[in-house]
């Protein structure tokens, strides 16, 4: 199968996972809108009913309008039973690097609120290790950027600014995403703290702990994994 049958696959077998009345999280990217539109699907058809939804982007946003899913806010609805997003890097822990998307602040808000958070991905995003297959995003203020970016080069990352159109990307919130390579990821927790603990940085897309259950993709089938 394509990358695409994929991640249609697995969006339909997490939409499944969806029980009337709950409160969701909806995820960003590509794998997502199979997954809105499988939602949609169940809407329609009225196997499903009185859900709502948090999004974690604009285009999320504009993606469900457009399809009827309901939306509301974290302010409104605090507490989420069951967050979706995909991932592009999943390894045996079921910890992830996430952000290539550039909603990555978004997405771990959303994430920490959740009862249950299912990550959605082809098989070709599980690793053994982290920082193997792709880039660490980290979101920084504008704001003293590129003395945020000298002290990621001090932990032994590659950071650099990701563009768009030939001008610094700028995420839903207005901030940069600098784009961190490391040789692998050996002590994930450990490289947590030591970003969250640099001022400019605003976020990263280290998601520890936090994924609940893996849909991953395969030519043969989809593979549920839970913890």
């Amino acid at each position: 199968m394509n990358s695409e049958s994929l991640k249609k696959m697995v969006g339909e077998v997490a939409a499944q996972q969806v029980q009337s009345g709950q409160k969701l999280g909806l995820g960003t990217g590509s794998t997502i809108r199979y997954f809105l539109e499988a939602l949609q699907l169940r809407l329609q058809s009225g196997e499903l009913d009185g859900i709502i939804g948090v999004p974690t982007s604009i285009q999320t946003e504009q993606q469900a309008i457009q399809l009827g899913i309901p939306l509301t806010t974290l302010a409104e609805q605090p507490q989420l039973d069951l967050t979706v997003d995909g991932a592009d890097e999943v390894d045996p822990q079921f910890d992830l690097i996430k952000g290539l998307g550039g909603a990555l602040l978004r997405e771990k808000i959303v994430a920490a609120t959740s009862s249950r958070f299912i990550v959605i991905v082809d098989e070709s995003k599980m690793v053994v290790q982290l920082g193997t297959r792709c880039p660490l995003p980290i979101e920084v203020l504008p704001f003293g950027w590129e003395a945020t970016s000298r002290s990621i080069l001090a932990l032994d990352g590659q950071p650099e600014l990701r563009f768009a159109d030939e001008k610094p990307f700028q995420t839903d919130q207005g901030n940069y995403i600098l784009n961190t390579t490391f040789d692998g990821i050996s002590d994930a927790p450990r490289l947590a703290a030591q970003l969250d603990a640099i001022p400019g940085v605003l976020g990263h897309g280290l998601f520890l702990n936090l994924a609940t259950s893996v849909i991953v993709g395969t030519d043969s089938g989809p593979r549920v994994l839970s913890r």
